[in-house]
């Protein structure tokens, strides 16, 4: 199939492209990589009488050190946060989870930027932001505001961007030497969208673990963060105490059933993940 019809901006800074979002509304998409937006655009999904093209804008581009966070532009493409020495020093949960986005063709036009603003509940980096403890930098007309990542996801494909803001930066705390990071997804074929997937970060303090995180993605509307199951695992860290906090698991994760997997399989199949992520880390 073929695109709706829409009229094309190519803005060349942000605050050209905010003066489009604020002319046009919610007549306006934001076309960043492309990899998501172009088949939806194909098969009718969306149809918007304006698509703003931010490729042009270099200040959206770029990973470097800012006030000891780790600021990562929007449009930085996955394939510079795969290959990256900062990111792999910094946030090494990211180049954990990159090669497992996609195939490489899609992650040299996928954008960080783009993927979290998409939404999909099936996409490893919103939940990926969220176990990092990351925020969504984004600017409007009324200037520049950050939201957490947890915030940011509002459901399925809807996030806390309103119709005239745009998502600049994503800015991640500096990884500390006691933190450890783990990552794991069961997809049918390599590079598929994932059946169930995790996203751990822990940080520890001698031998006791004083810090979980543990994000899931296509397990609800929007990542979904295990509270209760992690403060029960940093109580006692042991393979049995463990094991009973997994089973509590499911009181957390409610996902809906689909050709690929049940909900019970797929809090199954979450206990099995996570059980793997915290045994790598008890060796």
């Amino acid at each position: 199939m073929k695109s709706p019809e829409f009229c094309y901006i190519q803005p060349k800074s942000i605050h050209d492209a905010l003066g489009c979002l604020q002319q046009y509304g919610s007549d306006a998409t934001v076309l960043a990589g492309g990899q998501s937006l172009m088949a939806s655009l194909n098969m009718r999904l969306s149809s918007p009488a304006i698509l703003i093209d931010i490729n042009g804008i270099t200040e959206l581009n770029g990973i470097s050190i800012v006030e000891g966070q780790l600021r990562i532009g929007a449009m930085t493409r996955q394939v510079e946060l795969e290959h990256s020495p900062l990111v792999s020093q910094h946030a090494p949960l990211i180049t954990m989870v990159m090669p497992h986005i996609a195939h490489p063709a899609i992650r040299n036009r996928g954008t960080i930027g783009g993927s979290i603003a998409f939404a999909d509940p099936a996409a490893e980096l919103p939940a990926c932001m969220v176990a990092l403890k990351g925020q969504i930098v984004v600017q409007g007309p009324d200037g520049e505001r950050r939201i957490t990542a947890e915030e940011f996801s509002q459901g399925l494909f809807e996030t806390a961007l309103t119709d005239n803001e745009l998502l600049t930066a994503i800015e991640i705390p500096i990884a500390k030497e006691t933190q450890r990071f783990g990552f794991r997804e069961l997809a049918r074929r390599h590079g598929d969208y994932a059946m169930v997937g995790v996203c751990a970060a822990s940080d520890w303090s001698s031998d006791n673990l004083i810090d979980l995180r543990l994000a899931y993605f296509n397990l609800g509307p929007g990542p979904v963060l295990a509270e209760q199951t992690a403060n029960d695992i940093c109580r006692s860290w042991s393979q049995e105490h463990n094991e009973r906090s997994l089973n509590q698991l499911g009181n957390e994760l409610d996902p809906t059933d689909d050709l690929n997997a049940t909900s019970a399989m797929r809090v199954h199949l979450a206990k099995v993940l996570t059980r793997r992520v915290l045994q790598e880390w008890a060796s």
